[in-house]
């Protein structure tokens, strides 16, 4: 399965999900950082932008990261909902409030 993933190496759950990802075979991920370049930025805030399933992301101030797009291509923000995650204990060493404007911890 290919999934393309929005997201940025300063939201911890952008690098929990990018690791769990990396770590199953059957996945094909491709990584699209954020805040690596102006033109993925741009890439993704047209998603942001114009796409209903953002609609309560914007209303609640969040930045809507990290974003899935399956091969059928479905968006989600929640890619356990369609495949099985490795069980991961481990935090990340990046405070949840790092990527929330609001620093209330939701990206």
């Amino acid at each position: 399965m290919k999934i393309t993933m929005y997201g940025a190496e300063i939201c911890p759950d952008c690098v929990k999900a990018k690791k769990n990802l990396t770590a199953l075979n059957h996945i094909d991920l491709e990584y699209k950082n954020i805040i690596g370049d102006t033109a993925t930025l741009k890439e993704f805030l047209a998603y942001r932008d114009h796409d209903a399933i953002f609609q309560e992301i914007k209303e609640s101030g969040r930045i809507g990261i990290p974003f899935f797009i399956l091969d059928n291509g479905e968006k989600t923000f929640d890619i356990g909902e369609y495949i099985d995650l490795p069980d991961e204990t481990e935090d990340t060493e990046i405070p949840a409030f790092s990527c929330s404007i609001d620093k209330k911890g939701q990206c």
